[in-house]
């Protein structure tokens, strides 16, 4: 005889919210450390910014999406490779030419059109598709000390990517790199193309730096970086040079460049002989680092806060066909 104390189905109008998880010990150093930082600004220069979805509208969105992606037109395979995250266009179109690109199990060539519905792979891996009717998703992230910037790091470090809300298609791309100890804003984006004109040269973005030197930097010195010094990979000068503060040993100062290179902030000061010990970046271009955001947290910009960064580098500007997303709640 079947059992009549069933359990009544769960009601899904309603919801719990899962148990705030205590703070790790990271948490609390971080917390410990918050006032040795140096102030930083108050919102995002292109506007307040906002959290990822909550998970629990993850099916909600995926609908969505796969019927924005039924009424998609055809575009070119490298175009959409890059706009749904998995590299730059140049990069998709030398793996199609090596054929490690597939569509609908066929090699696929040079100048391809792909549309809704179309099976691609890369590398043998199937790959969820972008059309660009779809706005891409951007996130300011306070990167703290400790974290690498990639996904492949023999030695298998804390990356930043583990800290990124969960997305069902393409992948988040990091516009530029941050140094294992180096903190501060990192933006990433699902799109390829985009990342690729956040960290273009052409473009001229401003990249902003916090600096913590040990003792003082003479007046010769700084005349010296402000009119260009030589390093080993060519010469290199910041654009602006201000006090910041400080207290005995330690001063502070706000740096900017024009360029990312390789630790290239921390080898400048070493050619005139200054120690950095603390180097956080407060701003990328068009986007200030939010003093409300705390280490290890992220914002999404809002639709509206993206459209207006894609029409700052002549992008396709398309409206989303589905409704606005959520602010994540906590």
């Amino acid at each position: 005889m079947a059992n009549s104390k069933r359990r009544p189905p769960a009601d899904p109008s309603r919801s719990s919210r899962p148990p705030r998880r205590p703070l790790s010990a990271a948490a609390v150093t971080a917390r410990s450390r918050r006032s040795e930082e140096p102030p930083v600004e108050s919102a995002s220069e292109s506007g307040g910014a906002r959290r990822p979805p909550t998970r629990s509208n993850a099916a909600d969105r995926s609908a969505r999406g796969r019927q924005a992606d039924a009424t998609s037109k055809p575009e070119r395979l490298h175009k959409l490779l890059a706009q749904s995250g998995i590299g730059s266009r140049r990069e998709m179109e030398e793996l199609i030419v090596a054929g490690r690109i597939n569509v609908n199990g066929e090699p696929a060539h040079v100048g391809q059109t792909v549309s809704p519905g179309d099976r691609v792979k890369v590398n043998g891996k199937l790959v969820n598709l972008r059309f660009s009717n779809r706005l891409p998703r951007v996130i300011i992230y306070h990167k703290p000390d400790g974290e690498i910037v990639s996904r492949n790091d023999p030695d298998h470090r804390p990356n930043v990517f583990t800290s990124m809300p969960r997305i069902s298609a393409g992948r988040w791309v990091a516009v530029g790199r941050l140094d294992f100890n180096t903190s501060g804003l990192l933006l990433l984006t699902t799109s390829g193309e985009l990342a690729n004109r956040l960290m273009h040269p052409r473009y001229q973005l401003v990249r902003e730096y916090a600096v913590r030197i040990l003792g003082e930097l003479p007046e010769e010195s700084r005349q010296r970086l402000l009119d260009g010094i030589d390093l080993d990979d060519g010469p290199a000068k910041f654009a602006s040079f201000q006090e910041a503060g400080g207290e005995g040993a330690n001063r502070w100062y706000r740096v900017s460049l024009f360029e990312g290179r390789n630790r290239e902030v921390r080898r400048m000061f070493e050619a005139v002989g200054v120690v950095v010990s603390r180097l956080m970046r407060v701003r990328y271009g068009p986007i200030s680092l939010p003093a409300s955001l705390k280490r290890g947290q992220v914002l999404e910009l809002s639709e509206a806060e993206v459209k207006r960064l894609l029409a700052g580098f002549g992008m396709e500007n398309p409206e989303a066909d589905r409704p606005p997303r959520r602010p994540r709640e906590r």
